[in-house]
């Protein structure tokens, strides 16, 4: 995992000082951390520890005018790779789903545009009210990622869920967030690896040919129907941190069009056929001045599957070509033996279902991602 900026908001609540032990636990793993403390979470934690912890300096106040022009309260929503809130309190909760922004902590959560993880914390009683229970699914239909809270006793003495889940358990489902929030948004002509890229927390952009399948929940769609039209709509996407290049665009069309059907006269000869050449959308984007960090092209081979990759890798200028064999896996198969050609080298997988290559695909383009994209400094 590289190391990442994380923004931390510290609600009000006795396990506030839970967030003590996730800031250490943090640094130690080489994340740089900014805290956002509460006027309910003063009372629990201090800003000179969190300071002394994070190494950064801690943010309180919304109208703090020395802090506005040192760094608004835009550009510490955006700087961060990741905003956490813990604990979540029921209020802090009830804030985000609602859109309220009354102080620093839900002002930065309503102007950020980086993902956002919450780990709940309170009575169980307030868990599992109605109302708590609404906002939670509002957040997560609005792409909040909200922990389960942990079940035990509480420091009213009450039994049930509604702990802060441990510094440790936090701190895995940042590192998973982390790995999930930066990966792609794909470019293409079929959905296969939409599903993936929307289930590993993308943002993703869908360019579809006329192909007769669902929208992915979380994708956004745009349907083209000619390589111009697709080749347009790629170009007007970009920039993106990754472009995967699914689609396989005809070579050429027709040069001319008709309005009107092109009947027989009888004379049994055929019609001229003028034939113009269609854009080459991925030797496009890898020579656009918006090219993304990592571009992904894809060949269908019959034979002779990795030298024609190789050379295709060259000829296009992308990053990691995904051939197959399509003689032995048919495009309307279930399974794919796919080789991952690059300059670096060759990685033959093994044959998987397709959904199955598509995640690992996915997890390919996130470790590329994170050796490619570079990070601002703190």
């Amino acid at each position: 995992m590289t190391h990442r900026r994380i923004l931390l908001i510290i609600g009000g609540g006795i396990a506030a000082y839970k967030a003590i032990e996730l800031v250490r636990l943090l640094r130690k793993a080489g994340h740089s951390v900014r805290c956002v403390l509460t006027r309910a979470g003063e009372q629990f934690v201090t800003p000179l520890t969190l300071a002394a912890l994070s190494e950064n300096k801690v943010y309180t106040y919304l109208f703090d005018l020395k802090d506005e022009v040192e760094m608004g309260h835009i550009q510490l929503s955006r700087e961060a790779d990741l905003v956490v809130v813990a604990p979540a309190t029921a209020d802090l909760l009830a804030k985000m789903a609602g859109g309220i922004a009354d102080d620093l902590a839900t002002t930065l959560l309503l102007a950020t545009d980086k993902p956002v993880l919450a780990a709940p914390a309170m009575n169980v009683r307030m868990w599992l009210h109605p109302a708590t229970q609404r906002n939670v699914a509002t957040l997560r239909g609005d792409g909040v990622t909200v922990m389960e809270p942990d079940e035990g006793e509480m420091a009213c003495g009450e039994y049930g869920p509604g702990r802060l889940p441990e510094p440790e358990a936090i701190k895995a489902a940042i590192e998973a967030a982390l790995a999930q929030g930066t990966i792609v948004r794909p470019l293409g002509g079929q959905p296969d690896f939409a599903p993936a890229a929307a289930e590993a927390g993308a943002e993703v952009l869908l360019v579809a040919g006329p192909v007769p399948l669902p929208t992915p929940p979380g994708v956004i769609r745009v349907d083209v129907e000619t390589a111009r039209e697709m080749a347009a709509e790629v170009e007007a996407g970009l920039p993106v941190d990754a472009a995967i290049m699914v689609a396989a665009v005809a070579d050429w069309r027709a040069a001319d069009t008709s309005a009107q059907k092109i009947k027989k006269d009888g004379s049994g000869e055929v019609p001229p056929l003028a034939l113009a050449e269609n854009p080459d959308i991925l030797a496009s984007v890898a020579k656009s001045a918006k090219r993304p960090p990592l571009l992904v092209g894809f060949a269908a081979e019959t034979n002779d599957v990795i030298a024609h990759a190789q050379a295709k890798l060259a000829r296009k200028g992308c990053d990691l070509i995904v051939a197959n064999d399509v003689s032995a896996d048919p495009m309307g198969g279930e399974t794919n033996r796919v080789h991952i050609v690059s300059k670096a080298g060759i990685d033959s997988w093994d044959r998987l279902p397709k959904e199955a290559v598509a995640r690992k695909l996915m997890e390919k383009i996130a470790d590329e991602l994170d050796t490619r994209v570079p990070l601002a400094d703190d």
